[in-house]
């Protein structure tokens, strides 16, 4: 009983001197180790994808359309404005609102292609026929607002367009 007394406090002490040291024993608890991973995920992912308001990916997938180019213009900006007033049923506040988000979330002109297409790809199940129709055409106004969509634009709506087909459309509004 004695050896036993003398191995834990022995052990006990090296755990103490470790931690004492600055080295982390708490590495080799599994749980630990998996929560640690889950939040690190959580932390280094881009917080475009974890959007899941249908109406905040709408807005996020038609300025990063107008974005495409490199800059969202005024017009565009102010064409945006008055497409989400009107179809999400927005005051101009919170319109205001819903845009300044979206420009934040979205990354540089560089990195913008692979979030859209990824963040279409994670919501896709999020929209009804009828949202999908309504985002491609205020997107297709959005766009063309200080003239004629440029082609990288127009693909990425052609995409988009045959990515939310959805087999069984299912009925339901913005708001």
């Amino acid at each position: 009983m004695h050896i036993l007394i003398a191995f834990l406090g022995s052990l006990v002490t090296v755990f103490y001197l470790l931690d004492r040291l600055g080295i982390d024993i708490g590495g080799f608890n599994p749980f630990h180790w998996h929560r640690k991973r889950k939040w690190m995920k959580q932390y280094n992912a881009d917080p475009i994808y974890s959007v899941e308001d249908p109406m905040q990916v709408a807005s996020l997938l038609i300025l990063g359309a107008a974005k495409l180019d490199g800059v969202i213009s005024a017009e565009q900006k102010r064409v945006a404005l008055e497409q989400f007033e009107s179809a999400f049923s927005l005051t101009s506040q919170e319109a205001s609102e819903l845009v300044g988000s979206a420009v934040h979330l979205l990354g540089s002109p560089q990195v913008i292609d692979a979030q859209l297409k990824g963040l279409a790809d994670k919501n896709k199940t999020r929209f009804t026929k009828e949202q999908a129709d309504s985002m491609l055409q205020m997107m297709a106004k959005v766009c063309s607002a200080d003239g004629r969509a440029n082609d990288e634009q127009s693909a990425l709506m052609e995409n988009l367009r045959a990515h939310f087909v959805t087999p069984e459309p299912v009925q339901g509004t913005w708001s």
